[in-house]
């Protein structure tokens, strides 16, 4: 790999070097490196762009890589990634995507993931995005996933864009069986002209699941993001929604939360606050010595962390 590909690794992935344990690599639009382990598999899929992982039942303190990268202009792709986790497992899937665009043509990638998890199982999800290079093509990512939960089942699933993304439509959906849980924690910052649209869509259909989702904003100069959750309960269950975003120049934030309690039994919360840095912030760091631009620079990271 060359030293654009190496750089958008180490955003998306953390990556400095090839990992241990199952990975794999797609780069441009083929499969750049893969490895397989005893207890996780990776098969290409036969009838589409994409790939099976399948985790054997059981499997604990192990973790699968499948990030992606495009560092030439032009490439457009959709690819499906399945994930079969099986009963009683605990592992973690480093994911995420990152576009390096010195072209005119734009660059796009859609992922469409969906998950399978097992009985008891529980997995912790990482996905981010990240976008640079000066041309002028876009760069553009559609992620979509969708997760089915059997009784208590765990995930807890982590997304974060806040670089150099033009456009990005963001699309989750989950049904949860009797005791199972779901946590979403999602980071988005854009700015420029950039755009972020994410819906969230949950069945709570099982007794006493829950889930919880959590997202913070940051929009910058004439940017655009919208947000959008609909969590049903459906039975003896607990749903809480929650968009907190900051909003600068001359941006635009819309939060369209929705909860729907299909059952007496069901428990659902939803929160939205959209606002300005306040004043009172920036002074105290200022007195510190910052700059205002600094200041702001801040409190965004702190918000984002």
């Amino acid at each position: 790999m060359d030293n654009i590909q190496k750089k958008l690794l180490q955003e998306i992935a953390d990556l400095h070097e090839i990992p241990e344990g199952a990975y794999n690599i797609r780069a441009n639009g083929e499969s750049a490196a893969r490895n397989t382990t005893a207890n996780i598999d990776i098969v290409t899929k036969e009838d589409k762009s994409g790939i099976d992982i399948i985790i054997k039942p059981g499997t604990v303190k192990q973790s699968v890589h499948i990030p992606v990268i495009i560092s030439e202009s032009g490439i457009t792709e959709v690819v499906y990634n399945d994930f079969y986790i099986g009963e009683g497992s605990d592992v973690t899937i480093i994911a995420g995507c990152g576009i390096h665009n010195c072209g005119t043509d734009m660059s796009k990638h859609d992922g469409i993931h969906t998950f399978h998890i097992g009985k008891g199982a529980k997995i912790r999800y990482v996905e981010k995005h990240y976008g640079d290079g000066d041309g002028i093509g876009g760069r553009v990512m559609n992620p979509s996933t969708v997760i089915y939960m059997d009784e208590n089942s765990e995930m807890e699933m982590e997304t974060t864009q806040i670089k150099g993304i033009d456009s990005t439509i963001r699309d989750t959906k989950a049904t949860l069986a009797a005791g199972a849980s779901l946590v979403v924690k999602e980071k988005i910052m854009t700015h420029g002209e950039q755009r972020a649209e994410t819906d969230f869509t949950v069945d709570l259909n099982g007794e006493h699941c829950s889930a919880n989702i959590i997202s913070r904003s940051v929009a910058k100069g004439k940017s655009y993001q919208v947000f959008r959750s609909n969590i049903r309960g459906n039975g003896a269950c607990a749903g809480h929604s929650e968009c907190d975003a900051i909003i600068m120049d001359e941006a635009q934030v819309s939060a369209i939360p929705e909860i729907v309690a299909n059952s007496p039994e069901a428990s659902l919360i939803h929160e939205a606050a959209i606002g300005k840095i306040a004043g009172e912030q920036l002074i105290k760091l200022m007195t510190l010595g910052l700059t205002e631009a600094e200041a702001e620079e801040q409190i965004v990271n702190g918000f984002l962390a």
